[in-house]
């Protein structure tokens, strides 16, 4: 019974230790996504964390429209990098749990 438990406790810290490898590994994955028109582009980590903005010259000049694009970009991108990072993290946590019956579900 202990010898169980003391397996699933290495087991777990092994888990944890992939996860911590893995979030490190995500801060070195690239999303990129740009406006429908392609005036605005934004790259960010898959740890969601802003690394580039780039804008046409012919957004400078109104204010309203580029502000709009801005927030429009950066949450596609950030909606994206969200979805890589958690299919990431789930097949890192999938990979470490014990098999118990009905917990698979949780990580799909």
């Amino acid at each position: 019974m202990f010898g169980d438990l003391m397996g699933m406790m290495g087991k777990l810290k092994e888990t944890q230790a992939k996860v911590g490898e893995t979030k490190k590994r995500l801060d070195t994955v690239m999303v990129d996504e740009a406006s429908t028109d392609g005036l605005l582009k934004v790259t960010l980590t898959a740890n969601r964390q802003i690394k580039a903005i780039t804008i046409d010259d012919s957004l400078l000049e109104d204010k309203e429209q580029l502000e709009d694009y801005i927030i429009l970009t950066i949450n596609k991108a950030i909606e994206k990098a969200t979805k890589v990072n958690e299919t990431e993290l789930a097949a890192v946590a999938k990979e470490g749990m014990p098999n118990i019956p009905g917990m698979d579900s949780l990580f799909k």
